[in-house]
């Protein structure tokens, strides 16, 4: 598979192969190879010959002179029918076999079907079908140092049944453990909210946090052979202990923000209220009187409650 083809969060400059520790201090590479099969057809049909031969034989035995000879090629054939029965195996589509031949790993079986392979091996089922997970909703501090509860579905598949055999135990207990592992980094390098002008939040970045997850995870898991399909955060909140406060300073941020837009806004009815009123010579206005004017606009215009006008009859100067 070629670097342009792998699926999406998957370490590009991981090793090659797990490189297990043998008993004897030497590093052994392990990476997956094709084991040795026929159609299991061809072999079905050996199979049979081989046991009409054996009963043909014993059959010709029975009463002939060369007792011996045929007994002794019905037995071959017998044994051989044992040994080779031992090889027939079936694959299911989306699954592999990962065979041991006395310990020693001989290939796996990735071709569904029907399948003659070596005789006297061990097979383990391997499924190579895209799985997905959520993690644990995690407690994890972010950049900040704010407490947010976050989870994330992690969604993978084994690549080299190989190494997820024989590089880790229980490849899928080490893939939701380090997944695990890979959201609490990420989340602790990123804010909540309110980022700088270089930073990605957790709230308003989330598809660049979900890429950065997916290689974080796929960088971790490459060692087992496994690789990362796409990763989504699930669930992000503040945590319970301090989601109030943060939800009234999302409040009060929100008031401000609509403040500013009003006054701005009332600023600008202003300035074109005079401009009118100087325009058309409907009144002229000293210093004084459109300070006053002004004032009595910003406050009607930015109230928060009704306005009660009041009718003034005198004079500003008396």
């Amino acid at each position: 598979m070629s670097d342009t083809d792998l699926p999406l969060g998957k370490a590009q400059d991981s090793e090659p192969a797990a490189t297990p520790v043998g008993h004897d201090g030497v590093r052994v590479e392990i990476a997956e190879r094709s084991a040795w099969s026929i159609n299991g057809g061809a072999g079905l049909l050996l199979l049979v010959v081989l046991l009409l031969v054996a009963i043909w034989m014993f059959i010709l035995a029975d009463g002939a002179e060369n007792v011996g000879l045929f007994a002794t090629i019905g037995t071959l054939a017998t044994v051989a029918f044992s040994v080779l029965v031992t090889s027939l195996t079936v694959v299911s589509p989306g699954d592999t076999k990962v065979q041991q031949f006395f310990g020693s790993y001989v290939g796996t079986l990735r071709r569904s079907g029907l399948q003659l392979t070596l005789p006297l091996v061990v097979r383990r089922r391997v499924s190579v079908k895209v799985r997905n997970f959520e993690t644990n909703e995690l407690k994890v501090n972010d950049s900040d140092g704010n407490p947010v509860n976050i989870a994330a579905i992690i969604v993978w598949q084994v690549a080299d049944t190989a190494k997820a055999v024989f590089a880790v135990d229980e490849f899928e207990d080490f893939v939701r453990v380090q997944s695990e592992s890979a959201l609490r980094h990420v989340t602790s390098i990123h804010p909540y909210d309110n980022a700088g002008p270089d930073q990605e939040s957790l709230r308003g970045s989330t598809e660049t946090v979900a890429q950065e997850l997916a290689e974080e995870v796929a960088a971790r898991i490459a060692i087992a052979g496994l690789e990362v399909v796409e990763a989504r955060i699930s669930s992000l909140a503040y945590a319970p202990e301090i989601a109030h406060a943060m939800l009234q300073r999302q409040q009060a941020a929100a008031v401000i923000a609509a403040r500013e837009q009003i006054v701005d806004g009332a600023v600008g009815m202003v300035q074109g209220a005079l401009r009118q009123l100087e325009a058309g010579d409907v009144v002229d206005m000293d210093d004084e009187r459109k300070a006053a004017m002004v004032s009595n606009l910003m406050v009607v215009l930015c109230s928060s409650s009704a306005p009660t006008p009041v009718v003034n009859t005198g004079s500003l100067y008396t």
